[in-house]
């Protein structure tokens, strides 16, 4: 209780710091014995070195990949959850929770302008949400194609790279979609289907890429996926959250027709990791995949309008995960949220605007959510990847190269409301 009173007590947020394998060999000699140890010592071995040695995804200087920012009310949460060990199997074990659960995931249904008989299930991220919903569309498919079809999905070339390991334990291909300024849009995506020589189960629409915060053509795409009936899957495991922001809500345009729909909680509406809201237009098609039999299953399903969480993904033994963002909603309101996220997307504008304003370094492309790409002119794939090493060393900032077009560059992932101009001017002046 102690430590965890420090961890959430920490402001500013150390960066932390990875340490090679050897290292972390030599300073956590094994602690696992047949006698056991004094829970103090090893406490203080994880504060010392194991904690230290895991870099802190909330921290406000923590700009690769998706960073995390969670509230101090959701964290606390995670707490009740995990010291109750709080499951989220089934209405008959865990009715509370899951009535609680469901409203988190109907705000989230309504923000995406999905109907009212939408619903789903809080899984573990962004990869079991996507592998969930291609399951479904796939079977979905097989009752008009056929059940002895081999299907394709369409996707660009955006998609987040879960989605192919989806396509290959489905035992789908992938129909790669030509994309314009990086986009899936509704034109190639008619034409693709339209010279496909298998039929398509499944289109994967971007709401955020991970690389540069795109939007696809939403509002084309579910045209498109009307007209040939094929299922339409909207992956917003990022940027989904922008939809509760009215500075951003149009850009969504078109998500209302998805048949599925992914935003994950523990990225951008700031929940504890791992937490991610799958939904359904029509939950009955994932109930009739993902509903597991056995017989003592049974009892679960006598009464059909009880809503069982284990129907509604590949998972039958769940936490209930989606408990902390609920209470963290409940706690500070969604009016908190909103201006939370509006708060980041101002960030990220005043961002491109400072590298706009400097000689050394220029946007790659204009930012269309909270990820901005930028290049340092002139330098080398090595400038990059020593800079990026340097700036976590002497802990100013966590951010690495990337590649946009073949050409490393650099990019910033914005998440953390009290990420200030500052810190970034800070990191940007590291570059010069």
């Amino acid at each position: 209780m102690r430590y965890t009173h420090d961890r959430l007590a920490l402001d500013p947020v150390p960066l932390d710091r990875s340490l090679r394998a050897e290292d972390l060999e030599r300073l956590v000699a094994t602690p696992i014995t047949e006698a056991g140890n004094d829970p103090e010592a090893i406490l203080s071995l994880f504060e010392q070195v194991i904690a230290p040695a895991i870099l802190s995804v909330d921290s406000t200087r923590f700009l690769s990949f998706i960073p995390a920012a969670p509230t101090k009310a959701s964290l606390l949460f995670d707490m009740v959850v995990s010291s109750a060990s709080l499951q989220g199997i089934s209405w008959l074990e865990a009715s509370g929770a899951i009535h609680a659960e469901n409203q988190a995931l109907r705000w989230i249904a309504d923000l995406a302008g999905m109907p009212g008989s939408a619903g789903g299930v809080f899984v573990s991220g962004g990869s079991a949400a996507n592998l969930s919903a291609l399951a479904v569309a796939r079977e979905t498919a097989k009752t008009i194609h056929g059940t002895s079809a081999r299907f394709a999905v369409a996707v660009s070339a955006q998609t987040h790279s879960s989605v192919a390991n989806a396509m290959l334990l489905l035992e789908t291909d992938a129909l790669v979609v030509e994309a314009v300024d990086h986009r899936l849009t509704g034109p190639k995506l008619r034409e693709a289907i339209a010279g496909s020589s298998q039929p398509v189960c499944a289109v994967v629409a971007t709401a955020g890429s991970t690389n540069a915060g795109l939007i696809d053509d939403l509002s084309g795409i579910s045209q498109v996926c009307r007209e040939n009936n094929i299922w339409m899957h909207v992956d917003g495991a990022y940027g989904g959250a922008a939809l509760h922001a009215p500075s951003a809500r149009e850009r969504f345009a078109g998500i209302e027709g998805a048949d599925s729909f992914v935003v994950d909680p523990h990225k951008w509406l700031f929940a504890p990791y791992d937490c991610a809201a799958l939904l359904y237009r029509d939950p009955n098609q994932a109930r009739a995949v993902h509903t597991q039999k056995a017989s003592y299953l049974d009892v679960l399903h006598e009464e059909t309008a009880e809503w069982n969480p284990s129907d509604y993904a590949y998972h039958l033994t769940r936490r209930a995960r989606g408990l902390p963002l609920w209470f963290s909603l409940a706690v500070h309101g969604t009016n908190a949220y909103r201006e939370a996220i509006e708060k980041v997307l101002t960030t990220t504008r005043r961002v491109a605007n400072l590298i706009r304003q400097l000689d050394h370094v220029e946007l790659v492309l204009e930012p269309e959510l909270s990820v901005v790409v930028f290049r340092r002119i002139g330098w080398t794939p090595d400038e990059y990847s020593s800079w990026s090493k340097q700036l976590l060393e002497d802990q100013i900032g966590f951010v690495v190269p990337t590649k946009w077009d073949g050409e490393t560059v650099c990019r910033f992932a914005f998440l953390h409301p009290n990420t200030t101009i500052d810190i970034v001017g800070e990191i940007l002046a590291t570059m010069q």
